[in-house]
């Protein structure tokens, strides 16, 4: 039996090739998000004491996820903490987009505790401004932990614009080139993804752009790094969209619906 065991350990460690493959990175990262949510939120929480913890928790997501001998990530957090007050702004004009398009919504605080659109949008700005500083997977773990918790998937690549409001939030996609302007609102189980998938589009534009004050309701798939829907636009749900739309268009997807009464 120890013969047979110490067989499947050393099979098991033989294909265990990746020295950087580090799952405790993923639970640290999901850890340094809670902690940025309360710091930037929470009224009991003390800003200057959660500051302290999120620069000693930054540095060990720097060990585990910046692989360079001389760690030049070690740098970035006092960068990023400057961001913090800027991404704040932002996401309060965010918090107060959702409190005039939702009539369900009751007030600012269960825009800030309930909302899993407001939650997702906060995780991507967080995220986004830390990948601008060179260190890719700390960013998409903090992303793929909002998508598990509100099923939106919005790539810290995207560049998304003031006063944006999600509805639902269920299984929207926002690819990682996607451009969004300011006052755009979506709603649950919208694609902005690209027209097929291939690893030579790497750094290539292959997701649309959304200009400003645009509505795009349930369902819509919008695909395409040339495809740019025009300011003022709304776009029905169920659509289906591969070319660019003009400014201030209506663009709908109709079927008939017939209902027969049976007695």
């Amino acid at each position: 039996m120890t013969k047979e065991r110490d067989r499947i350990v050393a099979k098991i460690e033989e294909q265990k090739k990746n020295p950087n493959l580090k799952l405790k990175l993923k639970e640290r990262t999901e850890y340094f998000t809670n902690l940025l949510f309360y710091t930037l939120f929470d009224t009991d929480t003390e800003v200057a004491k959660n500051i302290d913890l999120l620069e000693k928790t930054f540095e060990e997501l720097i060990d585990l996820a910046c692989w360079e001998t001389e760690k030049p990530c070690s740098k970035l957090w006092q960068s990023y903490l400057e961001k913090l007050p800027i991404i704040l702004e932002k996401l309060n004009l965010d918090a107060q987009a959702f409190m005039k398009s939702d009539p369900a919504a009751n007030s600012i605080e269960e825009i800030y505790m309930a909302y899993p659109g407001f939650y997702a949008i906060a995780i991507y700005r967080l995220s986004h401004e830390l990948l601008k500083f060179g260190l890719p997977l700390v960013p998409r773990l903090m992303t793929e932990y909002s998508h598990r918790l509100t099923g939106t998937d919005i790539n810290p690549g995207a560049e998304i614009g003031d006063s944006f409001f999600i509805d639902h939030a269920t299984g929207i996609v926002i690819g990682e080139t996607v451009i969004i302007k300011n006052n755009v609102k979506i709603y649950q189980g919208v694609t902005l993804g690209g027209l097929y998938v291939d690893r030579k589009l790497r750094n290539v534009k292959r997701h649309p752009t959304v200009e400003d004050n645009v509505t795009i309701y349930a369902n819509a798939t919008i695909l395409g790094g040339s495809t740019i829907i025009g300011e003022n636009s709304t776009i029905g749900g169920n659509a289906w969209i591969t070319s660019s739309v003009p400014e201030n268009s209506i663009i709908s997807n109709t079927s008939e619906i017939k209902i027969k009464k049976v007695v």
